[in-house]
């Protein structure tokens, strides 16, 4: 897949409104009942750019990103302001924010993921585009060293250690993340006049499978 791993202007992303979605089938019986079925193991998030515009350079700098982007043909990093940690959103992370995995004594390389909990119900999401220095892992609760004990592929969210994990115990890891996305149409339509006026562009922006 074409993507480029540059991240969409964090000033720009911030304001913007947008969040999770599901597809999900509903078909309605006869008798009234419902059968339910989702083709998604995961969700897929869209946002919209345009509300993070506040001024005319902004617009400028919307436009060179989105030229450079060569529109919808080139994926990119989006910082999603309501959810980029592994821990929460006004917290500190640590190597411990989330466990990715139990060791077997042979595996050395483990996806990030980030679970989400709600009523006894688990859905772990994969991380596939961590933040460069922003990642902390552990093994069974002893921090690791990036770079001595751990490599992360910034690409995949893949983190590998030297040595594999033995059988049982917890690996976990904390980090900062951007979500995977391209622009979801092929052009910008920008008018200054109602800009001032304030009528912001509708920029959207759809998550890709990676």
């Amino acid at each position: 897949m074409s993507f480029h791993e540059v991240r969409f202007p964090a000033d720009l992303s911030f304001g913007a409104l947008g969040g999770p979605e599901r597809r999900t089938d509903v078909v309605e019986l006869t008798s009234g009942f419902e059968e339910r079925n989702s083709p998604w193991a995961h969700s897929r998030r869209r946002y919209d750019a345009g509300l993070g515009l506040r001024g005319l350079d902004d617009i400028e700098k919307l436009l060179a990103f989105f030229e450079a982007r060569h529109g919808q043909l080139y994926g990119f990093r989006w910082k999603d302001w309501a959810d980029y940690k592994s821990c929460k959103p006004s917290g500190k992370i640590t190597p411990n924010d989330q466990v990715i995995a139990h060791g077997d004594g042979e595996t050395r390389a483990f996806q990030l993921v980030k679970s989400y909990r709600s009523g006894g119900v688990v859905y772990e999401r994969p991380v596939s585009k961590p933040v460069a220095g922003s990642v902390l892992a552990a093994v069974q609760d002893v921090e690791m060293r990036e770079g001595v004990h751990f490599d992360i592929d910034l690409t995949t969210g893949i983190l590998t250690f030297a040595e594999a994990p033995l059988a049982g115990v917890e690996v976990s890891a904390g980090y900062e993340f951007d979500v995977p996305v391209r622009f979801d149409t092929g052009h910008i339509a920008v008018s200054v006049a109602n800009f001032q006026a304030g009528q912001v562009p509708d920029v959207p922006v759809v998550e890709v499978r990676v």
